[in-house]
Formats: structure tokens, C-alpha cells, sequence
């Protein structure tokens, strides 16, 4: 006997919405003559499907094998049920499911299908800078509400051409659904103002006439504005500098395509991977000696953060003489975000003009909205891995699923690089990068985001996580909002867990969590920072850390390592002697002021900071006594010592039942420095010593607490010297070593560790 037809319903959840999956099953249904319907809810794309069970299977496969290249499947569950004898195979209406929510996609790079129809002059959308497709372009950036439909879009006030239209509603083509679509006659419009003057005329090609005089242009992007200028000319990117008083760090640089990539650096595969990535992140990649950038790209560093173009109006800016621009363009462009040092991102016009005005010569701008800021993305490959250094355009907001479920719940991370986290069914939304937390701006913008974030997820924090250090801001906002909600949690936990949440460790799993950076607020009021920790989700105990010596003024000694140093020195019984870098870097008042603060201790806070200590030895072997931007003393240590590890002093950090002691190693550094030792040489002794010393204490720790997995995590882990000497010692030693790979070791991880404790802690205590 013959059977009828099956009905079977098909639920996917994941990043399904705004990236082609409704044409993409309408297309495979039609090729397999199956008939029902698919269309979008708030929780993802819901399937009718009917037909023979072989065929069906073979519908499910396909649409998973073939998928969107900007889908991610999640789940897919399916349901039979009954059949109804329909014909056909249609796209429905998006539908909303009361308190469902579905994964907002972040903005990606625009496709080279669209980058060539740009380029050809027969083609109707020639040199439009907002050419997309379903496959490409801005979404996070531009959604004000789920279901991503034009409607809920900054699009929304663009009405389409027919052309358009006739699109954006055929299934076989590749703008079906496409929300930013639009072309010349019904799209976003490009303006350039040059020197308060509204510039006529085309205005890409002015914009390159502009930068290739060396002017500095505010180009408004995806997530906000750039500021932009010829990054092989000396005396605008000096100019650049001075304006936005950033002496120091690096800017990144914007390459037209992989040829000219390789004329500036040099990258591996996986290196090359990261560039070409749809997410199109800023990448650290060695400069070539002779890359013909400026000098004062990056002053003092080997490494420049090297990024392709992701949109199409950096297509049109950096295209050659021949391609769909006229005049000569430079090779290069510095592309740093549109801000003053410490200032988040501009991306309101007005906000902008009012910020930028004396910082650029001129604008380019277009009246298509921003509604989410979103600065660009920063990654490093440390040691054969991608270590995201910022996460922001073109990841954020891809939420982490972290295995603790719980309820609704808001984690706002820390002070320094801050980002928040949102976290309602098993998912934890990472926000985008906001910044330090340094001035009134800053706050605003974290207040925005997490509105438009709880909004958009429809989330009420039932429980708020903070850091537990009584001054930061963002914990100071949450008390008050949020009162009785808010829960404490230590900063190095928090990192600890963050990496634990992204290798999806069950939150009762206890690793030994190595925990270096900078600053952190302890349980017992110090300063940590060079911490050892076994924890898990629950909890955790402090079973080792550096030994404390006292840190002078607070901010200064952090803005000043000769500060940190000469507390090193003093802490370890070793004189002042003129010949060492961080007794003459101060004057004989400033170093009396230095000797009465630590002998009465007052203000001075003890620190058992790694990164203060790495802050110590740059300036110890004279390499930096003062820095303009965070961690540089010990970049340039890193830089200084890597060409020396084969060749090296051995240091040695004893271990003793009341902490780490630095002394003996800052006793030896400083000999060798009066001993006339190569700094490189020292830098690099100094990275092999405290490589030595985690494996040392991980050995201790499995022998008390028979545990095999070690995290390594916090600002520290960021220098790639250091991580691949310690993996490599951890490993030898037999243990299971896990990085970030998904979040920065630095406080932009925070909130995602927050959100794992918290999560686990809430359902704790909820009998879950």
C-alpha cells in the first residue's frame, strides 16, 4: 500500500535572519518540488514542508550543507505533523512569538560580487558606496527592533525604486529580503564638507584629491566615523597625532586589497585568514622594513594593525588610478577611529561635527543612520591562534552560549575596555567595545548601548553582576539602578571564568586560572594582579599570587613605571643607585616623596600586579620610565626581548608558602643592568622566568588539587612572548592549556565571565 504524503514542521534557530535563509530553503524546496511555506519568527525560521520522507531528508540535508555563508545554525528540530495536500512551495510574513527573541547578525564586508558590480560601468549600480546584497553589508549597526525587517532599520526612511523593489521581493535573487538595499536613484547620499565648505561635485573623488594632499578627512563608516589620511605621508600623520594628542600608539592601516597588503607586511596563512575574514578585523601584523608607510604610523613598533576595506566607499577611496576612481590615491590610509583619545566613537552627525571639527580638515558623511556605535575589531594569532585583542564590528553582537541557562541577567563589566553582557536563555550577547571609562561621553555611550541591547533582546535583568572594586563607574551605575539586584564579583574570577565559558567548561568544573594584568580589586582591599586561582563558576581560592610591594599615587605610578620600579627595587632591599634608568628618570625631591610614601605606607596601596611588575623591568632596563597609552612599557619589552630568547640570563621566582617573591629576580635584573647586559637580552630572561615560574606553581597546584587544565587569561596573556614560552612549559609539564580565543584576555572579557558566574550562581540558588 502506498503511503500519502508527509507534513513535517522545521524550527533552526541561530543567525538565520537578514542573511538569505528564507530564498535559500524556497530555492531547494522548489528544486526538490516540495510544497509549504518557510518564514521568520522572533526566535528564528520556522518550515512547513511537505512531501515524500526521502525527499524531506533530503531537503533537511541540503539546507544545512548549502547554507548562506552568513548563516549559523544553532538548532534544528523537527516536528511531523499533518499532511494538508498543499501545492506549491512560498516565503510568508515575519511573525513576532510573545517574549522570544532571535540572533541579531553583526555587520560584515561588503561581497565581491558587489565590489565588481561596482566596477563595471554597465552596471546600474556603478560607484554607488552603499552597494549590498543578502550576503553582505551592515545589521547590527543599523537594527532598532527584531525581526530584522527594513521597517525596524535606519533604511527604513528610504523608500525603493521600482528597480529596487522588484528585487528585494524575487526569491532567486541574490537582494531577496536585503534591508540596506537601495542604488543610486533611491539610496543614501554622500556629502563632503572641506573646511566648513560644502564641496560640489563628485564626492569621491574629491575625498581622494583631499587625502592625496595630505589633508585629514572624518569618513562616516558602518559603526561610526574614521579619522582618515595619507599613511605614507610623515607630515600628515604627524599632524594627525599632534590633533588628536595620541603621541604614541599606534594607528591602524587600511590597504586596498591583498596585493597592496603585502607591499607594507608580512603574514602567515592563518594571519591571511584573519585579514580576508567577512568580519574584516584590524589585524597585528609585522611591517616590512621597506613598507613605505610613515614612520609615525606605528613609532617604535614592528607590528602595525593592517585591515582591507569593508565597505563599499573604502572600495571607491583606495580603488587604483584605474579602476572606478580618477585621480591619483596613496597606497595607504590610516583609519583610526573618529574620537578623541578616551572619547568613544562618534557616530551621530551632529555629535561628530561638534567633537571632530578641529581634528579633520573635512567630512565626508551620508545621511543613512547609525543607531549601534561600533568601533572596528582588533586581533592578534599569538602562538597558532587568533586572539581577539578588541571584539566589536563584525562579531559583536554573536552572543556565547554558556552551559548555565538562568535567568535573566546583565553583566556590566569592567572600567578599562569596557563591554557589558545581556543573558537570557543559555545565550550571553557580548556587546561591542564601548572604551574606558575615563569621561562623561564614555558613560553615555554604555548607558545607550545597554538600553538599546535590553530593548532589542527584550531583556529585564531580574540579577545585575558587577566588579566588586567600589569606585568603578559601571558598578556604581548598577548599585544605583539596579539596587538590590546587583551581585559582586572578584575581577580575576570573572577572567578566569570568561575563558571557561568559552571552551564550555560546566560551571563546577575547577581549572587552576592564571590571572595577570594590571589592576584588579582584591578581597582583601590590595591591589591583585598576579594571581593564581582554583575556581570554578561557584567560587574560588587564592592559592598563590606575586608577593605585595606598595604602589605609589594610584594612576600615576601606572602612568609612570619608573614610579613602580623604584617600589620594586626598594620592596626587594636593592639601593638607588644613579646608574640605574628609574632613579634618574626622577628628580631627588620626587624620590624623597617615594621613600617617605613607602616607609609610612601612605598613599600607597600594596599590588601583586604582573603587569606593574612587567611595567618594573621596562623601566629597570631602560626601556620606558613613562607611557602615553596602556601597557606600553611592557609592548616595548616584549618588542625589545624577543629577538634574545635563544640567548638569555636565567632568572629564577622562588615560590614559598606566602606568595611569589620578585626580589631575588629584580636583585639579578638590576646587577645585570649595571653589569652592562643587553636590555633585549635581559627582557627576554625576564619572559622566560615568569613562563617558568606558571609552570612552577600549576605543578604545585595539581599536586595539592589534582587538576589538569590551566587557564591563562588577563592583559598579560596579550604579549604573544610570553603566552607561546608559557604554553609551551604547561604543555611539556602534561597539562591541557586553555586562551581566549572568542573574547579578549583583557577587561573587554570581563563581562562574559561575569555573566558565567552569575548565571550559575542565579540558578544555584533557584534549585537549577
Amino acid at each position: 500500500m502506498l503511503r500519502g504524503p508527509l507534513r513535517e514542521r522545521i524550527h533552526v534557530t541561530g543567525v538565520v535572519q537578514g542573511v538569505g535563509f528564507r530564498p535559500h530553503v524556497h530555492r531547494i524546496a522548489t528544486e526538490l518540488a516540495l510544497s509549504g511555506f518557510v518564514g521568520n519568527d522572533s526566535t528564528g525560521v520556522v518550515i512547513e514542508v511537505e512531501g515524500s520522507r526521502v525527499t524531506i531528508d533530503l531537503f533537511v540535508e541540503m539546507i544545512v550543507d548549502r547554507a548562506p555563508p552568513l548563516a549559523v545554525i544553532h538548532d534544528l528540530v523537527e516536528t511531523d505533523i499533518r499532511a494538508t495536500c498543499d501545492s506549491g512551495f512560498r516565503i510568508i510574513e515575519s511573525e513576532q512569538v510573545s517574549g522570544a527573541v532571535t540572533l541579531v547578525p553583526p555587520d560584515v564586508a561588503v561581497c565581491d560580487d558587489c565590489v565588481d558590480e561596482m566596477r563595471d560601468p554597465d552596471d546600474r549600480r556603478f560607484g554607488h558606496p552603499f552597494i549590498t546584497c543578502t550576503n553582505c553589508g551592515p545589521r547590527f549597526t543599523i537594527i532598532r527592533a527584531l525581526p530584522y525587517d527594513r521597517p525596524n532599520t535606519t533604511m527604513a526612511g528610504f523608500a525603493m525604486c521600482g528597480a529596487c523593489a522588484a528585487e528585494y521581493s524575487d526569491p532567486q535573487n541574490r537582494r531577496y529580503h536585503a534591508q540596506p538595499i537601495a542604488c543610486h536613484d533611491c539610496g543614501p547620499r554622500l556629502r563632503m564638507t572641506l573646511n566648513g565648505v560644502e564641496s560640489e561635485g563628485d564626492v569621491v573623488e574629491r575625498a581622494r584629491h583631499a587625502l592625496a594632499a595630505g589633508m585629514i578627512l572624518a569618513i562616516k563608516g558602518i559603526g561610526g566615523y574614521h579619522l582618515a589620511c595619507d599613511a605614507t605621508n610623515d607630515a600628515a600623520v604627524g599632524e594627525l597625532r599632534r590633533r588628536k594628542g595620541r603621541s604614541d600608539k599606534p594607528f591602524a592601516v587600511m590597504v586596498a586589497d591583498l596585493e597592496a597588503a603585502r607591499a607594507v607586511a608580512a603574514f602567515d596563512e592563518l594571519e591571511l585568514a584573519q585579514l580576508v575574514l567577512a568580519a574584516r578585523p584590524i589585524v597585528l601584523v609585522r611591517a616590512l622594513a621597506d613598507s613605505g608607510l610613515s614612520g609615525a604610523v606605528a613609532p617604535g613598533n614592528p607590528l602595525i594593525g593592517l585591515m582591507l576595506p569593508y565597505s563599499p566607499l573604502h572600495h571607491l577611496l583606495l580603488d587604483r588610478a584605474d579602476g572606478v576612481g580618477g585621480s591619483a590615491m596613496p597606497t595607504a590610509l590610516v583609519m583610526t577611529s573618529g574620537n578623541r583619545s578616551g572619547e568613544p566613537i562618534a557616530h551621530r552627525d551632529d555629535d561628530a561635527r561638534r567633537r571632530l571639527a578641529d581634528l579633520a580638515d573635512g567630512f565626508v558623511v551620508h545621511d543613512r543612520a547609525i543607531h549601534v556605535p561600533c568601533d572596528d575589531s582588533v586581533v592578534r594569532v599569538v602562538d597558532g591562534e587568533c586572539q581577539p585583542i578588541r571584539r566589536s564590528r563584525g562579531f559583536a553582537p554573536m552572543p556565547v552560549r554558556i552551559p548555565t541557562g538562568g535567568p535573566h541577567l546583565l553583566a556590566v563589566g569592567g572600567e578599562l575596555k569596557n563591554t557589558f553582557a545581556v543573558c537570557a536563555n543559555g545565550n550571553a550577547w557580548v556587546s561591542q567595545h564601548i572604551g574606558d571609562m575615563e569621561n562623561l561621553d564614555t558613560m553615555e555611550a554604555f548607558k545607550t548601548s545597554v538600553a538599546q541591547f535590553t530593548e532589542l533582546y527584550r531583556i529585564q535583568p531580574v540579577h545585575v553582576v558587577v566588579d566588586a572594586h567600589p569606585a568603578y563607574l559601571t558598578s556604581k551605575w548598577a548599585r544605583l539602578n539596579h539596587g538590590s539586584t546587583v551581585e559582586e564579583v572578584q575581577h580575576h574570577h570573572a577572567h578566569i571564568a570568561s575563558v571557561m565559558a568559552e571552551h564550555q567548561l560546566a560551571p563546577t568544573t575547577e581549572v587552576i586560572g592564571i590571572a595577570f594584568d594590571g589592576t584588579g580589586y582584591g578581597t582583601d582591599g590590595a591591589i591583585w594582579g598576579g594571581e593564581v586561582l582554583v575556581a570554578n563558576a561557584a567560587t574560588f581560592t587564592r592559592v598563590a599570587h606575586l608577593r605585595y610591594v606598595p604602589l605609589p599615587g594610584g594612576d600615576a605610578a601606572v602612568r609612570h613605571p619608573c614610579r613602580v620600579a623604584l617600589s620594586h627595587l626598594w620592596a626587594a632591599g636593592v639601593p638607588w643607585v644613579p646608574d640605574l634608568g628609574p632613579v634618574v628618570a626622577l628628580s631627588a625631591v620626587q624620590r624623597g616623596l617615594l621613600v617617605r610614601q613607602f616607609e609610612s605606607g601612605f598613599g600607597c596601596v600594596p599590588t601583586s600586579s604582573m603587569g606593574r611588575l612587567f611595567d618594573a623591568v621596562s623601566s629597570l632596563v631602560g626601556i620606558r620610565h613613562s607611557v602615553t597609552y596602556e601597557a606600553q612599557a611592557a609592548i616595548e619589552l616584549e618588542i625589545a626581548s624577543e629577538p634574545h630568547l635563544g640567548d638569555c640570563p636565567t632568572y629564577a621566582f622562588p615560590v614559598t608558602a606566602v606568595g611569589v617573591d620578585c626580589a631575588p629576580v629584580i636583585a639579578a635584573i638590576a646587577a645585570d643592568v649595571l653589569s652592562g647586559i643587553a636590555v633585549g637580552a635581559i627582557g627576554a630572561g625576564f619572559h622566560h622566568a615568569v613562563a617558568a615560574l606558571v609552570g612552577d606553581v600549576a605543578r604545585r597546584t595539581r599536586s595539592m588539587h589534582g587538576l589538569q587544565t590551566v587557564a591563562l587569561t588577563g592583559g598579560v596573556f596579550q604579549n604573544a612572548v610570553l603566552t607561546r614560552l608559557t604554553r609551551a612549559v604547561l604543555v611539556g609539564a602534561g597539562f591541557d592549556v586553555l586562551t581566549h580565543r572568542l573574547v579578549p584576555a583583557n577587561d573587554g572579557g570581563l563581562a562574559l565571565g561575569q555573566a558565567f558566574i552569575g548565571s550559575h550562581r542565579a540558578r544555584a540558588r533557584n534549585g537549577g
